[in-house]
């Protein structure tokens, strides 16, 4: 599936809840960022990630749903390799030419465990307790 084929089966809500992974949540960022400015993206893709969960009746609570400090972590860290190591010619390949976004627990490195899992960083975003996200130069 191409990837304006993926972005329509996301934002109409009928892409299949079995197959909303990690790999899917870092696509959606990374074309939202080659559309629209940092903020666009994150504005975009707040509220299509919280339609989506609603369409698909995910339960809100701390370990569920959405999350706006992991949803922002991610986009700095797409947006910082994106702008350190340029596009792709589509999301899939973004994806697989950097392996450095697989891995979902990469969060670790920057926040404690206490402050992730925090109402406060699911609600709001909160900056990294131990040692800060890479900054774009662009």
């Amino acid at each position: 599936m191409d990837d304006e084929q993926f972005l329509i089966e996301f934002e109409s809500c009928r892409w299949p809840l079995e197959d909303w992974h990690h790999r899917q949540h870092i696509k959606v960022a990374y074309l939202y960022l080659k559309s629209y400015s940092f903020d666009g993206a994150m504005t975009r893709l707040r509220e299509r990630i919280k339609a989506y969960n609603a369409a698909h009746k995910v339960p809100e609570s701390l370990t569920s749903g959405y999350h706006e400090t992991m949803t922002q972590a991610w986009l700095r860290l797409i947006y910082f390799t994106l702008c350190e190591y340029g596009p792709a010619e589509t999301a899939d390949a973004f994806y697989e030419q950097n392996p450095q976004l697989w891995q979902m627990k990469v969060l670790r490195f920057f926040y404690t465990r206490d402050l992730f899992l925090s109402a406060r960083a699911k609600a709001e975003y909160v900056e990294p307790d131990l040692t800060p996200l890479p900054i774009s130069r662009r």
